[in-house]
């Protein structure tokens, strides 16, 4: 697993304080996927590992919603740090 340059910016006090922000937990989020994927293409046929995928899916996709409502740059510089893709805007 590839450690990102986010969690070398947390110092470990920093790291027990802020466990509740936005920012933290999208970032575990982000790991915890990143673990799974790799679970899941070894083992193609385990649908329980696929559907808690999911969740965390929906889980980090949320937070990130609340995010750019409330805090746009915030929200930007987090998903440049954790090189995720910014979700499509509706049509509508």
């Amino acid at each position: 697993m590839v450690k990102n340059s986010f969690i070398s910016v947390i110092s470990q006090k920093e790291k027990e304080e802020n466990q509740g922000s936005v920012e933290f937990q999208v970032f575990s989020f982000t790991n915890k996927i990143e673990r799974l994927s790799s679970h899941l293409e070894l083992h193609k046929k385990d649908y329980s590992s696929q559907r808690g995928l999911q969740k965390i899916v929906g889980k980090r996709q949320r937070l990130l919603a609340y995010l750019s409502k409330k805090n746009k740059v915030r929200y930007k510089e987090l998903i440049g740090q954790l090189n995720i893709r910014e979700k499509k805007k509706p049509l509508i």
